[in-house]
């Protein structure tokens, strides 16, 4: 980690993250935050829905959801903001989530090794002991960009 840099913040990193692209699209926001996990919300919204006469929210934004807290919970983990790559993203689905009701994404990097960083974590709405969906991941860390001498 570069000495002049501080600690990763998750919540001050959606911020900037939530400018632009995907996530920023999502209307993702900060929940909250621990030692290895980080919690991020996607709020209901109808333009979200999976289907036209379910007020539940669609399957694709909560994979996001749970892929973006995913990378922030292995930044927060490293202490680092480095490029990492999503090498797999396993979701169960248990249930759907209830009717307009915005989903959180937990996710706990519970792992890392000189190359890969494991994941797991649940999205809920509300009440953690009855998740949504369940995810376990691996992704690949990248120290080092292989197009310079950096």
């Amino acid at each position: 980690m570069a000495k002049d840099l501080p600690p990763f913040d998750p919540k001050q990193a959606l911020q900037f993250f939530c400018q632009h692209g995907h996530s920023g699209w999502l209307g993702l926001q900060y929940s909250d935050h621990g030692e290895d996990w980080v919690e991020l919300e996607l709020p209901w919204r109808e333009d979200l829905l999976g289907e036209e006469d379910r007020h539940v929210l669609a399957s694709g934004p909560i994979v996001s959801l749970l892929d973006m807290a995913s990378g922030m919970s292995i930044w927060h983990t490293k202490k680092v903001f480095t490029p990492i790559a999503t090498l797999d993203l396993r979701v169960d689905y248990q249930r759907p989530a209830k009717e307009r009701s915005s989903v959180l994404g937990r996710v706990e990097c519970y792992r890392i090794t000189r190359s890969a960083a494991f994941v797991r974590g649940i999205a809920h709405d509300g009440n953690r002991s009855d998740p949504v969906a369940t995810m376990a991941g691996v992704f690949m860390t990248i120290d080092k960009d292989p197009r310079s001498d950096r």
